[in-house]
């Protein structure tokens, strides 16, 4: 594969890189990078970069891939084609697999099955084993055998001393864990965020301290057990964006990431009864909305991830409160983030490619993914400006439950390139 960008512009801010570039890519490498133009030959394809951004390829470090076992709604091959469709050149695939990837064999399943295609797939695994809460699994052969994350998904350990133990077997190797934070002694039966919308609809909520009671305690102890690592997944309230900023400050090695959805949609949307709005943790309101975005300005939230979560018409196309959460992200999360975040002025593009690709390789202990001659291309190249329609019949997700379907959005994915292979984009 040769292939030419001609007056790109190249972000990278661990380079300290926002200029534009003429960049030669050949079988994978990076043979050229020069603000000098270089004579090609007709065999080269040549891709006009003036209104293109070139990035170190994006890291979604939260996705559910539900293979084995689930593979009515997504598939490895589904999943990776979807990633790369929304411009992404890895992924972590959470454990809530059937059986769960609480074992070595699973996790070596997830290598054997991916390996060498365009979207890198890093599995994480269970903390307990079958996610029960329970018995802790075995976390350091898993993490030999390439687990990248340890987290029970969405099934939230409830059990302090369960959580202890992991901790403290987690400090041989430092290994990261993770947490759903959600106390569900008070979200049982939840459909929507605890609120004006709860009352007004007739729906059970969710009330945000149920996400930061478990948050402080996490914290609490990853302290206590010698400052471990701890990733919070998916926050929500303004409360957690609090707590994690005082954590911080006190020294915390806590990391945090927020969905898309959640800095771009808020309770309101539930009005419709669309099961494309229920999510866990739900919608809340337009100030814990405004928080996230400040957390993700000041830093306190790490990353940008998307919790994708496919489910099938069958499954999403009931009543609401029976539908279950979660919508698929990995195609449209470029698009909301630059329309939502850049676009707004909340965070300039050095500072979103911090959270979609370079926190999340970070926070994972993955190698740091630079732009410069000799290197392999691991890139993500994207139109800042270009805007569309969101039309889910695009998608290469197997599952089509969009929370964006017919959204206009400004910034879209065009290419990645990764493993010596090319993904034209097409949205």
């Amino acid at each position: 594969m040769d292939i030419y960008f001609k007056n790109i512009r190249v972000v990278n801010p661990i380079q300290n890189l926002d200029s534009r570039f003429n960049i030669l890519i050949s079988n994978g490498i990076i043979e050229y990078l020069s603000e000098e133009d270089l004579g090609t030959s007709s065999e080269i394809k040549v891709i006009d970069g003036s209104e293109l951004v070139c990035a170190p390829g994006f890291f979604d470090m939260h996705v559910h891939f539900r293979e084995p076992g689930f593979t009515h709604k997504e598939t490895l091959k589904t999943g990776i084609e979807a990633s790369a469709n929304g411009g992404f050149t890895g992924v972590l695939c959470m454990p809530n697999t059937n059986p769960p990837i609480d074992n070595v064999p699973l996790v070596e399943y997830i290598y054997n099955r991916t390996a060498g295609e365009i979207v890198d797939v890093y599995p994480s695994a269970g903390i307990t084993q079958s996610l029960k809460g329970e018995k802790i699994t075995s976390l350091l052969n898993l993490s030999e055998a390439g687990a990248l994350m340890f987290t029970d998904d969405g099934n939230c350990i409830l059990n302090s001393d369960v959580l202890r133990r992991a901790f403290d077997y987690s400090a041989s190797y430092d290994l990261l864990i993770a947490q759903h934070c959600e106390d569900t002694n008070l979200t049982s039966n939840f459909a929507v965020n605890e609120g004006r919308y709860s009352s007004k609809l007739g729906f059970k909520g969710y009330p945000s301290v149920a996400e930061e009671i478990i948050l402080s305690r996490d914290i609490l102890l990853a302290m206590y057990c010698g400052n471990r690592k701890y990733h919070a997944q998916h926050i929500s309230s303004k409360g957690s964006v609090a707590i994690l900023r005082r954590a911080k400050a006190n020294g915390s090695r806590v990391s945090a990431e927020v969905t898309p959805h959640h800095i771009a949609l808020t309770e309101a949307m539930l009005e419709t009864f669309d099961s494309n709005f229920k999510v866990n943790p739900p919608l809340r309101t337009s100030e814990d909305v405004e928080a996230l975005i400040e957390g993700l300005k000041d830093g306190t939230i790490d990353c940008i991830a998307t919790d994708h979560a496919p489910h099938s018409l069958f499954e999403k196309d009931v009543e609401f409160e029976k539908a279950p959460n979660g919508v698929v992200g990995l195609e449209t999360a470029l698009g909301v983030v630059l329309t939502f975040l850049y676009h707004k002025n909340h965070l300039s593009l050095s500072q979103i490619i911090e959270k979609m690709s370079i926190n999340p390789r970070r926070i994972l202990g993955l190698p740091t993914l630079t732009i410069q001659e000799g290197e392999k291309a691991n890139l993500t190249i994207f139109s800042p400006n270009e805007e569309w329609i969101v039309d889910k019949q695009y998608f290469k997700s197997k599952s089509k439950n969009s929370s964006f379907e017919g959204f206009k959005l400004k910034g879209k994915p065009k290419f990645v390139i990764n493993n010596n292979k090319l993904y034209v984009c097409n949205l």
